[in-house]
């Protein structure tokens, strides 16, 4: 499958891949900036994600294998590979696969193991919004609110909410319910075979999903990982202080170039 992206800037490429219930649009700004540092930067919409298309075939593997499709399409032969969250795991996945056509991984705030599901609540106020009945996104905001509390959170998930052609109705860029159906596999364990592509585990002090307890298991499998902690952050760690994670981003990426 070949995936929808954008493209910012010119240099050495790196592929941007966004987590759950995302878009390639949530990383522009992020993009462009990287852009600017001698970079090619190339943010895809996974399947069933954003502009890319729908499937009912819902895998990491698949996810992986899409962006390996897309690079050969673009006609790039080695990336470094940036994913947050869900797109980490993919990245991960590429890196099992495909480890000739990576320089480098950037893996923001996930680690190779298993992630029980933890969605439950979002995923029930998704389908309570039901785009096809209502008449605005205020509308559709009420509906989500009685599920998902946190307006940061309610905005974002609402970035995927669009009038149709007709003008008249609303639906979602992502594909709801076969995401629905695989939510385990997004937090699937990473296969326990050795990466040995040179891996930057990238996390927030206050998130959950990757610990300092955890690299000594993680050096295990990635023979070459480093780590670096962003104190203060949380699982958006991206978002919540840009300024430190683009900075990190270039001092990691800059001796490979």
């Amino acid at each position: 499958m070949i995936l929808f992206h954008r493209h910012y800037g010119q240099g050495t490429p790196l592929v941007i891949l966004h987590g759950l219930f995302g878009q390639s649009d949530n990383w522009a700004s992020i993009a462009r900036r990287l852009g600017e540092q001698h970079l090619s930067v190339f943010c895809m919409d996974l399947r069933n994600h954003g502009l890319s298309p729908h499937s009912e075939q819902v895998s990491l593997a698949l996810m992986a294998a899409d962006v390996a499709e897309t690079l050969e399409d673009l006609r790039i032969p080695a990336v470094h590979l940036l994913g947050h969250s869900m797109g980490g795991k993919v990245a991960m996945e590429f890196a099992l696969s495909f480890a000739g056509k990576l320089k480098s991984l950037i893996l923001a705030d996930i680690g190779p193991g298993y992630y029980p599901p933890h969605h439950q609540e979002i995923i029930k106020g998704l389908m309570a919004v039901k785009p096809e009945e209502v008449k605005s996104r205020q509308e559709a905001e009420e509906r989500l609110a009685a599920y998902v509390k946190d307006l940061s959170t309610r905005q974002f998930l609402l970035k995927n909410l669009y009038r149709t052609d007709d003008g008249e109705h609303f639906a979602w860029r992502f594909n709801l319910e076969a995401i629905a159906k695989n939510i385990e596999e997004v937090g699937k364990a990473l296969p326990g075979e050795t990466i040995r592509v040179p891996s930057l585990f990238y996390h927030g002090g206050r998130s959950n999903y990757v610990k300092p307890a955890d690299y000594s298991s993680i050096q295990q499998q990635f023979t070459a990982a480093e780590f670096r902690l962003m104190e203060g952050a949380g699982h958006w760690l991206h978002a919540e202080q840009p300024e430190t994670f683009i900075s990190t981003v270039i001092d990691w990426i800059r001796p490979f170039a």
